[in-house]
């Protein structure tokens, strides 16, 4: 892929140029599985060749947590984020090798699939998405233990009613994921008022997550500024497709904008639904999830049921898509 430079962030024609359909999509933490890129481990020794160097680069075995647990170890978020980033890479490099003709115009990741959707757009190195990632995950676990947050899903409620359920309580809105799906963050004690507002003003649920802390929140503050001195170790690079960012809905700037915006993202919002739409409204129409799990698929189908999704995350997924997208 050919790099080249975007205008500024939120400007109309972010997504300008030759106008193709696909988009490459990350899976973010919640995905990981117990099992996950095992049997892409085992069936393609370019994926096992990725799971040792992964291990080598970190100095320990993220592959044997991902592939056998146990369960505690890999939700712990500095295993589950790189974990997650990990086996999405490996299905990005697979599903590349099977379908040599593949090409693809935007990407996007969900929290931390960001840092994946900007190492497939070259903007970041394998290895220093890796290891950021890692560190990012082992950050927002130290926020986690500091504090007493958590999260919960209001389902079926507005966005404009959300919000509103959020001043009074005191929480924040940390994910916009699709219709329907919105997920609130903050304290313990606001987030349970929350939930209790949102079902008195018509929410279908309102229910806490099984989540560590308060992500995407003021809550996850002490993380941003060892993840900004990680980052500025790091090579980052204007990436060579739109990249689009969580925080903005639109595409990714220049190195420092990126470093900025990352930083930023621990605590913002995660504008998904709307990030999905600007896609849509550029006309692409065809979204290839790459991860564990088919959360994002879900998404689309609530955001834009008329696109195409694929996911891949294993090796029937990967065999499967592949055949579909060789032929079309």
């Amino acid at each position: 892929m050919q790099k080249r430079d975007f205008p500024e962030v939120g400007a109309p024609g972010t997504l300008s140029g030759p106008m193709s359909k696909t988009a490459l999509l990350f899976a973010g933490q919640g995905a990981q599985v117990v099992g996950m890129g095992k049997d892409l481990a085992a069936a393609y020794p370019e994926a096992r060749a990725l799971f040792e160097r992964a291990d080598a680069a970190l100095g320990y075995g993220l592959s044997t947590i991902c592939f056998e647990g146990p369960e505690a170890s890999l939700t712990q978020t500095e295993n589950a984020q790189p974990g997650i980033f990990l086996v999405s890479w490996v299905a990005f490099h697979l599903l590349r090798q099977r379908v040599p003709t593949l090409t693809w115009q935007a990407t996007a990741g969900l929290s931390l699939g960001e840092f994946t959707a900007l190492a497939a757009a070259d903007a970041l190195t394998f290895e220093d998405a890796l290891r950021v990632v890692r560190l990012r995950g082992r950050f927002m676990q130290e926020a986690c233990d500091a504090t007493r947050g958590g999260m919960a899903a209001v389902l079926n409620l507005d966005e404009a009613q959300t919000r509103a359920v959020c001043d009074e309580a005191g929480v924040e809105l940390a994910n916009l994921n699709c219709p329907g799906q919105l997920v609130i963050s903050g304290e313990l004690d606001r987030v349970a008022k929350a939930c209790e507002l949102a079902k008195a003003r018509g929410a279908k649920r309102a229910v806490p997550l099984p989540v560590a802390g308060a992500y995407h929140s003021r809550l996850m503050a002490s993380a941003q500024p060892k993840l900004a001195a990680e980052l500025a170790r790091s090579q980052v690079q204007a990436p060579a497709v739109p990249v689009i960012a969580n925080v903005t809905a639109a595409a990714h700037l220049g190195a420092d904008s990126i470093r900025d915006v990352l930083v930023r993202q621990v605590c913002a919002s995660v504008r998904w639904e709307e990030s999905m739409r600007a896609l849509v409204a550029q006309g692409f129409t065809r979204f290839i999830e790459l991860g564990p799990g088919k959360t994002l698929a879900g998404f689309m189908k609530r955001i834009a049921p008329e696109v195409k999704v694929w996911s891949v995350g294993d090796v029937a997924s990967l065999e499967s898509v592949a055949v579909e997208l060789a032929a079309s």
